[in-house]
Parts: structure tokens; C-alpha cells; sequence
């Protein structure tokens, strides 16, 4: 009902109707909202001296009425209030129309709903404990927020400034910052973060949320700190632990809540307090050290001790010191793989059920016995079968090939270069329940084990992939070039019906490249073929990669000197066993075909980029990278100079530049984490409209290019499907009138495209944490003091008070190294550069850190210095587990795995992530057998993957050795 949805507005406030209306919309749902005060026989006029309340549920009454004869009283008509004298009033009145609570609907209606009655008793427990409290509490914990109406006008004069709220997970008592969005004082002219100290100057606002901020007196500043600290629960910074004074402010008020769902553990037995006369309150802890304790009010407290569970948070008013909320369900047990998994997915709000029935049924059948084919209604196509070399080039295993490529001579002897993508908005139709559910997706979600599809596989790894010998439809873009500069003459924008001639993987090529005539048995389409058909075929092949990488060298030439930037580390290649556990980690050889097949991509990006900002100037989705701000680039420039290189960070090309120079010959290792740091301080690449920004800001920093989106992967990115709609309705002008219709307004388009940024910075931190946990439960089972696998070589990459902070190649680990432990005692090495601790003192430098002993020994570690490191679990049992290091030798690591490739290396790494799965596996094998049947049947029938086909990471991961996940600028 309409009334009901502004009653909600009314009552709650706008955010809360906000989340109604979209949960009404959302077509997964099957919501429809009737417009009964616009209804001749439902609006009734509100009566003189009648309140709002009693208007609203008289309307909504009335309505239902209406709605139950126009059923000829067919169905029973539910209406659910909480309103005990319209549940008297109205209850009785009208057969077939019931009023009734929300407790008797459920007892009535959904009796064996045995959650939905645990989450109700949660929800009303919390609400009386509430009540409760109010009553009883009258001393105020914190500042009451100032209204919204005073905190706009605050904002608009430069009094207040606006902000996400980002708390330190090192320090979550103490620190938090709040980075601007949009909004600055001009008197202050503030251009920093603003530090916000302890929980008072937080004022009950929690990580993520928008708030205001005044700033406090320049005499109350304080600086962040610059020490390493334990995730713990401390609410003192230790002295000399902080940088330089920084704007400080407290927060007045909260313009947007972003609370979610939180994943908490209770109190163990040990941990219990009585909750004085109620002993059914409960602090629990969130396994996010950036969210506060929270209190719910639960009997199963003590059941659920060894459990991961998710509550909700319901308010947290000024009188109380903690936020309340209520429990919601179970996740599993704390330490187990699965329950882990789910906990990684909850916290970053990914939802990754089945696909259901409604959406399968909207795909088109393929199977062995009955293969998909072309329709004759699609023939109108342009047939490139019979007159273009296709192929792909993409890594060993890929099944979703969503990308192909083409050159050919043309008659007046210019090239034709072509990019060919799988059509897949030819099977995904706009608004259709697969589509709703992709766009709810955004992305595909890769975790250390398993992947969770955007699309169902009969779409991705079938009837869209362009897999060779089969016929497939495309978008292709052909480029007419000129045969020696290469220059761009003309480009054309098709609807095509494609034949791949070759599946080549990336060595193949570049053996092909190379004139390595070896890999020629790798292709197995030339198997089957006489002699002279084989060499003549063969020779076509050996020059379309061989041309086209000619034209990739030239296209990157272009692009470097407009200062486009290489910052990415080694990707990873993953190498799954026969049942489809992860068997091997290689890091992918940076061959040059790699830069053939992304210069093509970057191309089609960049062309239908112009194409469709050019036709929709107000509603194309692009991808901006901005530039960085230079205070970002602090930590780079000092690092640089220790090693004696200049870092000019003033643009993209003079930071290219830059980064080229800083070599060291007898340290590779000193440029990838100079590459590193310089990743970590860009801005992330973001998609926008353009609608919604003057056409200055549409440039991207990294690839240095004008316009720029994202289309060469629709399989595996909404974003890329949106753009496969706008480039048909720009260039397809037979097309039927529908496809403009279903374009996206500016604002519609504005909306998407921070769902879709904000659930890919979801997907990179759910696979940062996931490779995070494989790795503490691999090293959890090592002896640390016997286990030569714990004991690794490390390279210094930070500088703090109290230690340093390590890169462990080895294991691509990041990790805090102390050399003062919690007893005061010092790092001190003997004369084999052994270390053990001792009395004495810390003094740091720029560049490096000095440990010295009462009895006068010391030790200095500088930037970039090889240690030896032993890798310690830190265990938690109510958050992730962390990797610890502790320094045992200063000196590089001397073993034999020493002589061992990097290829060794990196299996190590991958063995880890196998011997935990298959560790679980076994753990639950016995009493989960059946249970695992069904599983499997279902993954079958709902073609959701789980555990194979990783093909994807290889492409998609910068190597975590290497690089911050969080900190994205890929392309």
C-alpha cells in the first residue's frame, strides 16, 4: 500500500522508507505497490482533529477492504500492525480481511518458520530492554547529535564538514579519520583527513557512516600514530608514538547510517560477567575490530558460545555506553573453513545464493546431445565465419572465453584489426530476473578456494564463451589501420556471428612469437590436418600474432608517452587437480603476448569509451582513475631516497618515468615494492556517468587516456553489460526502439555505478581476506620452532617506532615485525647475526631503526634489508587470526630453498591453500557425506561453481605478495 509506505516515512524517516522502496522494486521479490490514495474507491480525506496515525491505518483498511472484494473473496487479505486498538477496532469487522500483530500473523500463518519466530523474539526483547534502559538512564554518555536541518546549514556555511568515517582497525578505540567527500571549509581550508580521537569525539558514530565534523582548536590537535599496535582493545596511545599534529575534530552528528549486518561471537565462559538483575543481556564481540561491542538480549548465549553468529544493530542512544541489537542467526563454528568462509562474506554483505528456478528457466538450452545453435532470426548479423582468422589467447584452463581477437590484410593493403566479445546482453535481456540478479551481483567474486559467478555457467562457460570451432554471437569492433604507421584510418561497431579457428593459451603464443616450433603441438586444432594444410595454417597463425603484436608495441608506445604508468605485480596463475583443488600457484612469466592481448582490450575500452559518451553525453558509464594527491606519495619519496632515487610524482609520466629508473641490479625486489607503495597511494579506478561530472574529471590517471570504460568482460563484470547496451543503442540504428527505452536516466545510472564500485571493493577485500585465512590456518599447524617452513627471508619496507614492517616473498606476506616486545626488552643481535631480546631502547631515524642494550650492543635495520623471519599465528577467537613475524636472524635467509626457483616458491603458497582444504574436507567428510551429495547436486542444477574452475584468479589477482588488494587501479 502507498499509505503504508509513507506511514513507514512518517514514523521511521526517510532512510528507512528508502529501503522499503527498494526492497518493492527489487523484481526478485514479486513486490507490487498500489497506489490507493490515488484509487477512487479507496482515498478517504482525512478528518478534522484526526491524527496522522489514525488517517493512515483507517486508508490502509479501507484498502484492503476494497482489494478483497475486487477478489471477489478469493484470498484472504493480511494486514499487519503492531496498533492494538485498530487490531480491536478493525479485527472483527470484515470476513476474509484480517488485522492482526505481527506475532499472530506468524503463529497463524507460517507456524513452522522456526527462524523468523527466534528473530522476532530477538527484535522484541531488544525493543522492551530498550525501553527498559531509557527509563532507567538518565546521565548521558555522549553529546546528543544536532538535528539534520542545523547540520546542512553547518555544512553550506563551512561550520561543519562532511565525511565517511574510516576507523584504524590497529587502534580502534582511539582512531578514526574522517576523509572528505565534497565538502570543505574555505576559512580552514582543511585538505586532509581529520583525526578523530577516542570514542567521546566519535559520539556513538560507527566505521562507515557519513557524519559532521567540527574541528576542535588548533591547541587540541593531535597527531596518528606511528607505532605498530596490536589489534587490541586499548584506550591509551603510548608516548612518543605519534607523527606530527593533524586536524582533529568531534563528531555532531550522523547525516547517514550505513549499519549492515555484523558478524559477532559471544563471550566465552570464562569471559562471562553477570548482567546484573538481567542476566539475558550479552556483550558481544564483532569479528570487525572497527565496530564496538555490541548488547543484544538472548537466552542462547551460553549454546552459542562456540559459534560465529550475525546480529543487527537497533539504536545506541546517548545514555548508553554500547550500541543495542538483536541476534539474527548462526553461521557456523568458530575455526571451521566453512563457517570462516561464510563469516568473510557476511562481513563484506555478499550474498551468493543459488540461482533460482524463475532464472535458470530463462536460459537457453544447451547440452551435449542438444548443442545451441544460431537462429535464422539472427543471421541478419554480420558473418565473419568464412572471411576472419579468429583466436583467443587466454590462460592454460579458461572456460569463459568472453574475448577474441583478429588481423587480416585488406584489399587496398591496409590491416583490419578486430576485438571480438561475447554478446552476452543478446541472452541476458534487460530487467529480466537474471539480469536483476546480476546487477544485484556487480561482479564475479573470487575467493582462495572457490568463485561465486555473476551469470549461471550454461552463460559464461558455454553458449557465450568463444571457445574455437563453434558458432558464437559477438559485438566486434574493427579498425581499418594503415599498414606501416599503423595509424587508425576508420573503426565500425558490428552485431557479428563468429567461428574461433584457435583456443591459444599464453605460452603458446608467445612460443608461436618466439618461433619456438615446439608448442606447435600444443594447438590442437592443427592436430587432425595433413602436412601442407598444417603448415600453411600455421604459417597464417605465426603471422596474426606475430602482427599483432606489432601493433600492441605501437599502441603502448602512444599511450607511455602520455605517461601511462606500469604498476601491477606478477598475477598468479592457479593450477587445479583432477577434483579440483588448488594444486599449484605460478607466477605468470611476464611474456610480451600478455601486453598484446591487454593493449587490444585497453583499445576496444578506449574507443567504445568515445563512442558511447559521444551519443549519451548525460548517461554513459565510464571508469575514472583521478589523479592522487601528492601527500600520498609521502612514504614513496622517502622510501626512494634511501635507496638513492629520486621519485618526481608531479604526473602519471613523470612518476612512469621515475619508477623506470628506480633499479636496483642487485635487488630486484627494491622496484616491486616501489611499485608497490607507488600502487597503494593512487586513488582507486572508479566508474561513474557522465551525467554527473564535467568532462575534465572523466580522465584516467593510470592508463593516461581521455575516456575510458570497461566492455571486454561482460561475463564477469555489470558494469560491462550496461556498456554493451549503450554501444547497440549508439550504433545500431535497425535496431528495435525497446533498446533506448531501457537505457538508464543520469541518476538511475549514478545510483549503479556506486553499487556496482561499492560491491567490487566488497569482492577485493572478501579475497584479500580469504587468502589471509588460508594462510594462518596453513602455518596454525606448523611447529614454529621445528618446521623449517616457518621460517622464511624478508625484506624491510617500513619504518616504525617500536619495529618494522616485513615482506615475506615467500609466502607474499605483509606483516608487523617488533623489536620491543610488551616486557620492555629490545631486539640485540650476537655475532652470527642471531637475535634474542634484552634490556635497552629503541631510536628511530627516517630511514632506520636502532635497537641498543644497557650493555651497549646494538643493531640498526634499514629500509630494504634482508632478515630472516619466523612466522607466528596470532590467534583470536573472536576475530580473523593474523600473521605475526618475529625477527630470528639479521641476515638474509640461507637455506637451500635459496637456490629454488620462484616457481618453488609460489607452490608453497598454493600448497598452503590445498592442505587446509583438504584438511576440512576430511574433517567433515564422515558426517556430511550425504549432505555433500546434495550439495553437489545442487551446484550441478544451479550452476553455481564452488572450488573449480579458478581460471579467472590468474587474471584477475595482482600477486599478494606484492600489492594492498584494497588498493585497485587496475584497468
Amino acid at each position: 500500500m502507498h499509505t503504508a509506505c509513507q506511514a513507514l516515512q512518517h514514523q521511521k524517516g526517510r532512510r528507512q522508507y528508502n529501503k522499503l522502496r527498494n526492497l518493492a522494486k527489487d523484481a526478485r521479490h514479486d513486490c507490487v505497490v498500489f497506489a490507493n490514495e490515488f484509487h477512487q474507491h479507496c482515498y478517504l480525506p482525512r478528518e478534522k482533529g484526526e491524527s496522522m496515525e489514525k488517517w493512515q491505518t483507517r486508508s490502509i483498511y479501507n484498502a484492503a477492504v476494497w482489494y478483497y472484494n475486487h477478489c471477489s473473496g478469493q484470498m484472504p487479505i493480511v494486514m499487519v500492525t503492531e496498533d492494538e486498538d485498530a487490531i480491536r477496532q478493525y479485527g472483527n469487522e470484515t470476513e476474509g480481511v484480517f488485522v492482526i500483530s505481527f506475532k499472530n500473523y506468524l503463529d497463524n500463518f507460517w507456524p513452522d518458520l522456526k527462524a523468523a519466530r527466534e528473530l522476532f523474539d530477538s527484535i522484541l526483547q531488544a525493543r522492551r530492554e530498550r525501553e527498559i534502559e531509557s527509563q532507567e538512564n538518565n546521565g548521558k554518555e555522549y553529546p546528543e547529535h544536532l538535528p539534520l536541518e542545523v547540520l546542512e546549514a553547518g555544512i553550506k556555511s563551512g561550520r561543519y564538514i562532511q565525511g565517511a568515517l574510516s576507523v584504524n582497525k590497529h587502534r580502534a578505540q582511539l582512531e578514526a579519520f574522517v576523509r572528505l567527500q565534497g565538502f570543505s571549509s574555505k576559512e580552514t581550508e582543511i585538505q586532509s583527513d581529520i583525526l578523530i580521537y577516542g570514542a567521546k569525539a566519535r559520539n556513538r558514530a560507527i566505521h562507515g557512516d557519513v557524519v559532521a565534523v567540527e574541528l576542535l582548536p588548533l591547541h587540541e590537535w593531535k597527531g596518528r600514530t606511528v607505532a605498530l599496535c596490536e589489534n587490541e582493545t586499548e584506550d591509551k596511545a603510548p608516548l612518543d608514538t605519534t607523527g606530527d599534529p593533524m586536524p582533529t575534530g568531534k563528531v555532531v552528528g550522523i547525516i547517514q547510517k550505513n549499519w549492515r549486518d555484523y558478524v559477532v561471537t559471544f563471550p566465552s565462559r570464562e569471559e562471562s560477567q553477570p548482567q546484573g538483575r538481567n542476566a539475558q543481556k550479552v556483550l558481544v564481540t564483532p569479528w570487525d575490530y572497527r565496530i564496538p561491542k555490541i548488547r543484544i538480549s538472548t537466552q542462547q548465549a551460553e549454546a552459542l558460545q562456540d559459534y560465529r553468529v550475525i546480529v543487527r544493530i537497533d539504536s545506541w542512544e546517548s545514555t548508553s555506553v554500547y550500541p543495542n541489537g538483536h541476534f539474527v542467526r548462526v553461521l557456523g563454528r568458530i575455526g571451521d573453513l566453512e563457517g570462516e568462509i561464510a563469516a568473510i562474506l557476511v562481513e563484506n554483505s555478499i550474498c551468493v545464493a543459488p540461482f533460482s528456478e524463475i532464472q535458470m528457466s530463462e536460459m537457453p538450452v544447451s547440452s551435449s546431445k542438444n548443442p545451441w545453435k544460431v537462429s535464422p532470426e539472427e543471421e541478419k548479423r554480420l558473418d565473419l565465419r568464412a572471411t576472419h582468422l579468429i583466436f583467443s589467447i587466454d590462460p592454460k584452463g579458461c572456460e569463459d572465453v568472453d574475448d577474441a581477437l583478429s588481423i587480416r590484410t585488406l584489399p587496398n593493403g591496409n590491416l583490419e584489426l578486430g576485438v571480438h566479445i561475447a554478446d552476452v546482453t543478446h541472452f541476458v535481456a534487460a530487467n529480466s530476473y537474471t539480469d536483476v540478479e546480476a546487477r544485484a551481483r556487480a561482479t564475479t567474486y573470487y575467493l582462495a578456494d572457490r568463485r561465486y559467478d555473476m551469470l549461471p555457467s550454461v552463460l559464461s562457460a558455454d553458449i557465450c564463451s568463444l571457445l574455437s570451432g563453434v558458432d558464437r554471437y559477438a559485438v566486434s569492433i574493427l579498425w581499418e589501420l594503415e599498414k606501416e604507421s599503423y595509424e587508425i584510418l576508420s573503426v565500425c561497431y558490428n552485431k557479428t556471428i563468429i567461428r574461433s579457428a584457435y583456443k591459444l593459451t599464453y605460452e603458446t603464443a608467445q612460443g608461436l612469437l618466439d618461433g619456438d616450433t615446439s608448442v606447435v603441438g600444443d594447438i590442437l586444432e592443427l592436430k587432425d590436418l595433413d602436412e601442407r594444410t598444417r603448415q600453411k595454417n600455421l604459417a597464417e597463425l605465426v603471422w596474426a600474432v606475430s602482427k599483432l603484436t606489432d601493433i600492441a608495441r605501437h599502441v603502448r608506445a602512444k599511450r607511455d608517452s602520455c605517461g601511462a604508468l606500469e604498476l601491477e605485480g606478477v598475477e598468479i596463475r592457479v593450477q587445479l587437480d583432477d577434483k579440483h583443488n588448488i594444486h599449484d600457484l605460478i607466477p605468470k612469466q611476464p611474456l610480451e603476448v600478455h601486453e598484446t592481448v591487454a593493449e587490444c582490450m585497453i583499445l576496444a575500452n578506449h574507443w567504445v569509451a568515445k563512442k558511447i559518451s559521444e551519443h549519451f553525453p548525460h548517461q554513459a558509464l565510464l571508469r575514472q582513475h583521478p589523479p592522487p594527491r601528492q601527500e600520498f606519495f609521502t612514504e614513496l619519496r622517502e622510501c626512494a631516497s634511501a635507496k638513492g632515487f629520486a621519485m618526481d610524482t608531479r604526473s602519471n609520466k613523470a612518476l612512469a618515468e621515475s619508477l623506470d629508473k628506480a633499479n636496483d641490479p642487485l635487488d630486484p625486489i627494491v622496484n616491486q615494492l616501489l611499485r608497490s607503495m607507488a600502487t597503494h597511494a593512487m586513488s582507486n579506478a572508479m566508474y561513474f556517468s557522465t551525467g554527473s561530472c564535467s568532462e575534465e574529471e572523466f580522465h584516467h590517471y593510470g592508463l593516461a587516456l581521455e575516456k575510458y570504460t570497461h566492455f571486454t568482460s561482460p561475463i564477469r563484470r555489470y558494469a560491462d553489460i550496461v556498456v554493451h547496451r549503450l554501444l547497440m543503442a549508439a550504433t545500431l540504428k535497425e535496431e528495435k526502439g525497446d533498446v533506448k527505452d531501457n537505457l538508464l536516466s543520469n541518476k538511475d545510472l549514478e545510483e549503479l555505478c556506486k553499487h556496482i564500485n561499492n560491491r567490487n571493493r566488497a569482492a577485493q577485500r572478501a579475497q584479500k581476506q580469504s587468502t589471509e585465512l588460508f594462510q594462518c590456518m596453513y602455518f596454525k599447524d606448523k611447529t614454529p620452532e621445528t618446521d623449517e617452513r616457518c621460517v622464511a627471508d624478508g625484506v624491510i619496507y617500513s619504518i616504525r617506532t617500536n619495529g618494522v614492517l616485513v615482506f615475506v616473498p615467500r609466502y607474499g606476506i605483509k606483516a608487523a615485525a617488533y623489536m620491543k616486545n610488551k616486557e620492555g626488552l629490545v631486539i640485540s643481535c650476537q655475532g652470527d647475526g642471531s637475535c634474542e631480546w634484552k634490556p635497552g631502547s629503541l631510536q628511530r631515524f627516517q630511514n632506520k631503526i636502532t635497537s641498543t642494550t644497557t650493555t651497549g650492543e646494538s643493531v640498526t635495520l634499514s629500509l630494504f634489508d634482508h632478515i630472516t623471519v619466523k612466522m607466528l599465528v596470532q590467534t583470536s577467537r573472536c576475530h580473523a587470526d593474523t600473521i605475526k613475524l618475529e625477527i630470528i636472524k639479521n641476515a638474509r635467509h640461507q637455506t637451500a630453498a635459496m637456490e629454488v626457483s620462484q616457481r618453488n616458491f609460489q607452490r608453497v603458497k598454493c600448497d598452503l591453500v590445498k592442505a587446509v582444504s583438504q584438511s576440512a574436507e576430511a574433517a567433515q567428510r564422515a558426517q556430511e557425506k550425504t549432505r555433500v551429495e546434495v550439495i553437489d547436486e545442487d551446484f550441478e542444477k544451479y550452476c553455481q561453481t564452488k572450488g573449480a574452475s579458478l581460471y579467472q584468479l590468474l587474471e584477475e589477482i595482482r600477486d599478494l605478495a606484492l600489492l594492498d588488494v584494497s588498493a585497485d587501479i587496475r584497468t
